[in-house]
C-alpha cells in the first residue's frame, strides 16, 4: 500500500514508517525536522523535508498520489502551546486542514490520527474511557480536539475514512526529553551518567506509560481495522513516579539517588486511560510490560 507517514522522522512517527516497511509497503516520509531527526529515518522510505502548512505539500500528493495518510506531525508539547497559541493552532489545526484538503482533492481513502490524552483534561473518572468529557486544559489538547473534529467533518462531507488514536504517555527508544513521557528519556539519561533522579512533588502523581512498539503496533492494526473508530492506546495502568523509579532500576539493575522536588504547576494528579475498545475495534492490545520496556529502552540507548 502507498503510504504517507507526516512527522515520520519523530519519535513515535519513525517507529511506524519502520514497521510499515517490515509489513512490505511503500512509505513517503514529510517531516519539517524542527523536531524530528533525519538519523530517525528508515532508508527504504523516501524522505522530504516540507512543513505540513507548506504549499509543496501538495505536489507531494501529486507525485506519490498516497492511499492512506498517517498524520503524526504536530506541536506537541503543552508549555510552548501555552506561549504561543496561534503557532499551536496553525500547526495542529491549520497544518490538518491542510493535509485533509490534500487527500480529498487526490482521493486519499483514510487518515490515521495520532491523538493525545491532553484532549481530556483533568479526570473526572478512572481509567479514561474515550466517551469522557472533552475539557483540555491547555491550547495543545485543545487544537489536538479541534483537529479531530475536523477528520470527523471531512469523512461526513467527502467520505475519508478515519482512525483516531488518542496515546497515553509513550516511551521508548528515539525519545527525547519532552513532554510527559519524556521523564523516563530524562531518568535514564541520569542513570547513564550515574547521576540522581529529581522527582517533583512526592512522587504520588501516577501516568499511564506504553511502549512505543506497542504503539507502532496499533497504528499498523488501523490499516485494516478501526473504520471511523476512535480509541486509547494504553496500558490502562497507573503508575505512580515513585513506581516508576523502582521498576526502572529493578529493570536495569542500577543503583540511584533519588531527590523531591517542587511540584510543577498545572500538572494532572492521576491519569490513566481504559483500552477496552482498542482490543475490540483494532484488534490490538499492548504487549510490553513496563519493565520490559524499560530494559529495552535503556539497552537501545546505552552508551558503548
Amino acid at each position: 500500500m502507498n503510504i504517507l507517514v507526516t512527522g515520520g522522522a519523530g519519535f513515535v512517527g519513525s517507529h511506524i514508517v519502520d514497521i510499515l516497511i517490515e509489513n512490505n509497503h511503500q512509505v513517503t516520509v514529510v517531516d519539517s525536522l524542527i523536531t524530528g531527526k533525519k538519523e530517525n529515518i528508515n532508508p527504504q522510505a523516501k524522505f522530504y523535508q516540507i512543513d505540513i502548512r507548506s504549499n509543496e505539500l501538495e505536489n507531494i500528493f501529486q507525485q506519490e498520489t498516497p492511499e492512506i495518510v498517517y498524520h503524526l506531525a504536530a506541536q506537541a508539547i503543552v508549555p510552548p502551546s501555552i506561549e504561543d497559541p496561534l503557532n499551536d493552532q496553525d500547526v495542529n489545526i491549520g497544518g490538518t486542514i491542510n493535509i485533509l484538503e490534500l487527500m480529498r482533492k487526490y482521493q486519499a481513502k483514510k487518515i490515521i490520527y495520532s491523538s493525545s490524552a491532553a484532549i481530556y483534561g483533568n479526570p473526572v473518572s478512572l481509567p479514561v474511557k474515550e466517551e469522557h468529557p472533552i475539557q483540555p486544559i491547555s491550547p495543545y489538547g485543545l487544537s489536538k480536539s479541534a483537529a479531530e473534529q475536523y477528520i470527523k467533518l471531512y469523512f461526513r462531507m467527502y467520505g475519508i475514512d478515519y482512525t483516531i488514536l488518542r496515546y497515553a504517555n509513550i516511551y521508548g527508544p528515539r525519545q527525547t526529553s519532552d513532554g510527559e513521557g519524556g521523564v523516563i528519556s530524562i531518568f535514564i539519561d541520569k542513570l547513564k551518567n550515574n547521576q540522581p533522579l529529581t522527582i517533583n512533588g512526592d512522587g504520588r502523581h501516577t501516568r499511564d506509560y506504553i511502549y512505543v512498539g506497542d504503539v507502532a503496533k496499533a497504528n499498523l492494526k488501523a490499516l485494516q481495522h478501526g473504520s471511523r473508530a476512535v480509541v486509547n492506546i494504553s496500558t490502562g495502568i497507573a503508575v505512580s513516579l515513585n513506581e516508576l523509579v523502582e521498576t526502572l532500576t529493578r529493570a536495569v539493575d542500577e543503583d540511584v539517588e533519588v531527590f523531591y522536588g517542587e511540584k510543577r504547576k498545572g500538572d494532572i494528579v492521576h491519569s490513566s486511560l481504559d483500552p477496552s475498545l482498542s482490543s475490540i475495534f483494532l484488534k490490538w492490545e499492548y504487549e510490553k510490560s513496563l519493565a520490559e520496556g524499560l530494559q529495552i529502552t535503556f539497552n537501545t540507548n546505552k552508551k558503548t
